[in-house]
């Protein structure tokens, strides 16, 4: 392992399979995606747009086909989830997410360890639930929260991972306001601001505002939030999705955004952050510096 390797994860979210999503766009990340030479995929949820057997047909093939080039992790989002089968859980949790789990995993709680890196999955889309109910009517089953049952597996997780490997959590809900909305995506986000930094993660993989972001909580903690690839982009903006590369002192956010008349993803903003502390070995993994 030498210092000048870096892990690269290319962070999908909220494709919106259904009558939102952009065909092609999909059919541009299909073609794209493998000539960046990334490590890993991580899609951090949405899926569907309606939770449909058609919608989650067409998403499962889509991820097939990256998991045929890349190995790839997939959490769900709040539009993946039948919430009213089991409002406020009173009936079971599983029994909401009985269509995810048949096209995908019966692990909502994924972790994927490639060369260089271990990326942990947490479950932050519950639907109508104690945990993010809020006083805003619309904001019934959009919100998501973090319990700290969560936060603590997580941080058992990075703690038993060797030195120097990139910590890297997934999960749906954007943790840093949106440039446009202005809206946190979880609920009771202070308290898991402070849980999150105590997982000892390098850098978190968020969606859900539709619009893209790099960030730190509290300046320490790098954030990569990436768009959507369907037609509910945030004011008209671009789809936008991100490459995220972490080497032995720094996380890179690079946005690639979609230029519809070319029908390609181009290299857009980028963003450097430091790593949260040094680390013992540098990591390592194929795909160097490209992009950024």
């Amino acid at each position: 392992m030498t210092s000048n390797q870096v892990v690269s994860i290319v962070h999908l979210s909220d494709l919106h399979f259904g009558g939102f999503a952009d065909l092609k766009q999909i059919g541009a990340l299909e073609s794209f995606l493998p000539t960046l030479g990334a490590t890993a995929v991580a899609i951090s949820g949405d899926l569907t747009q309606r939770a449909r057997h058609g919608e989650f047909q067409a998403a499962h093939l889509f991820i097939q086909r990256m998991r045929a080039q890349t190995p790839t992790l997939v959490v769900p989002g709040n539009h993946d989830i039948q919430w009213w089968k089991s409002p406020l859980g009173l009936l079971g949790e599983r029994r909401k997410y009985a269509k995810y789990t048949q096209y995908f995993s019966t692990d909502l709680r994924p972790v994927l360890e490639v060369p260089g890196a271990i990326i942990a999955g947490a479950l932050s889309s519950y639907g109508v639930a104690f945990g993010s109910l809020t006083l805003r009517v619309r904001d019934l089953a959009v919100k998501g929260h973090l319990p700290r049952l969560e936060t603590d597996r997580i941080k058992k997780i990075f703690d038993a991972a060797a030195p120097g490997v990139a910590r890297v959590m997934v999960f749906h809900h954007n943790v840093l306001a949106g440039g446009l909305s202005g809206r946190m995506g979880l609920a009771r986000w202070r308290s898991a601001h402070k849980r999150l930094l105590a997982t000892g993660a390098d850098v978190i993989l968020s969606g859900h505002d539709h619009q893209e972001g790099a960030g730190q909580i509290q300046g320490t903690l790098a954030v990569s939030t990436s768009g959507t690839h369907s037609s509910r982009v945030r004011g008209g903006r671009p789809s936008v999705f991100n490459l995220v590369k972490i080497d032995a002192q720094a996380v890179h956010i690079q946005h690639f955004r979609w230029v519809s008349n070319d029908r390609q993803f181009i290299p857009s903003d980028s963003f450097s952050f430091a790593r949260r502390g040094p680390p013992q070995v540098a990591v390592s993994v194929a795909g160097g510096d490209q992009g950024l």
